[in-house]
């Protein structure tokens, strides 16, 4: 194993071109399209997911090789998926085709002191020439499994102007996640704006000719939040486990993305594209073999505007031995659904209400 460095001034610092990955998923190949292919003849987006966070994994090994040390090298450390800021599909690309390779493509940005971020795009062949699909962005962390804390990685020095900008990027998001952390509801309260908001949505469904706030009403077009809530119960078993032992951060994207995926389905009747945006996964906890994972999915619609849905997903883990219940993530996901005035979502309750704002906060970024 490498020696455990203390500070980065002791690590060589990595271009960005240091880290770079290029991987092919072989989809002109019949035994690998069936893994990819859905029963319409589409891309499973969430086997996507999982080869975005195992390449992401092996973008940050790379990174923090020591070239001194040649190819046979081992890492001190364990990288795990602390965030992923967002996945965002290009709205002008043709829909991704299950009988062409596709090419994952990525490097490091951006570098602290303990966390990277990845970038890395999907691209694949349109009318002779490749395009780019997809653009996703992972927040890495290092850990050192012995001490259970940071560990301090590889300094980056970009060099092309491109990799300047990526990094100042990366900078940027980093202090926007700060700033959205401050704000967020489980510390504050909403804004003026926001709770005026929940204000007009709660008398919509007041009956004011009865005098009183004990009787709801539903108006024209809506439907109650808790009525669109769909779960699932997952088994961790071994099978899914990834280096450190831990169940792989890509296979709980993938179903919590297939849960999002069907509730929007039942929803607006209809089986909506591939995923438009997945932004702001936070990876609280890891999830151990063992336990039982519930994935909760509320269909929060925050705007009329055009066909959008947006479907949060809970991830709460419970050790059936020990009777403890904790959350493990928050999931977000925008769909264009491709139906018109979709029935907008009420909340009921205070706690509806908020769920209703981080949507709308999230649909809004």
């Amino acid at each position: 194993m490498q020696k455990v460095a203390t500070s980065q001034a002791e690590l060589p610092k990595r271009k960005p071109s240091d880290s770079f990955v290029q991987a092919i998923i072989p989809l002109s190949e019949v035994d690998a399209r069936d893994k990819y292919i859905t029963y319409t003849k589409k891309i499973r987006f969430g086997r996507l997911l999982e080869d975005f966070d195992t390449l992401a994994g092996l973008i940050c090994y790379n990174h923090n090789k020591n070239p001194a040390l040649g190819d046979d090298q081992k890492s001190p450390y364990a990288f795990v998926t602390a965030l992923v800021d967002r996945i965002a599909t290009s709205p002008s690309k043709p829909q991704l085709s299950p009988f062409k390779d596709i090419y994952l493509k990525g490097q490091v940005t951006w570098v602290g002191r303990s966390s990277m971020e990845c970038t890395m795009h999907l691209e694949q062949e349109f009318d002779g020439a490749l395009q780019k699909v997809i653009t996703a962005k992972y927040l890495f962390v290092a850990r050192n499994p012995e001490t259970d804390t940071a560990g301090v990685v590889n300094p980056l020095d970009p060099q092309t102007p491109e990799e300047i900008e990526l990094f100042q990027l990366g900078e940027e998001s980093k202090k926007t996640r700060q700033r959205e952390g401050v704000k967020s509801l489980l510390k504050t309260p909403p804004t003026e704006d926001e709770r005026l908001t929940i204000h007009d949505l709660f008398l919509s469904t007041v009956d004011l000719k009865a005098g009183t706030f004990k009787i709801r009403v539903k108006p024209e077009n809506t439907v109650w939040m808790d009525e669109t809530i769909k779960k699932s119960l997952i088994i961790c078993h071994p099978e899914q486990r990834n280096l450190y032992n831990k169940i792989f951060g890509g296979f709980l994207m993938r179903k919590a993305y297939e849960l999002a995926w069907a509730n929007a389905s039942i929803y607006a009747n209809t089986r909506p594209n591939m995923c438009k945006i997945v932004d702001d996964i936070v990876f609280k906890r890891p999830v151990e073999i063992g336990s039982l994972l519930f994935l909760s999915s509320q269909a929060s619609i925050v705007y009329t505007k055009g066909s959008d849905i947006q479907v949060h997903v809970h991830a709460e883990v419970v050790d059936p031995e020990k009777g403890t219940r904790e959350t493990t993530n928050d999931f977000h996901f925008t769909f264009d659904t491709g139906v018109p005035n979709l029935p907008r979502v009420m909340p009921k309750t205070y706690a509806e209400s908020m769920l209703f704002l981080v949507g709308k906060r999230h649909y809004e970024s």
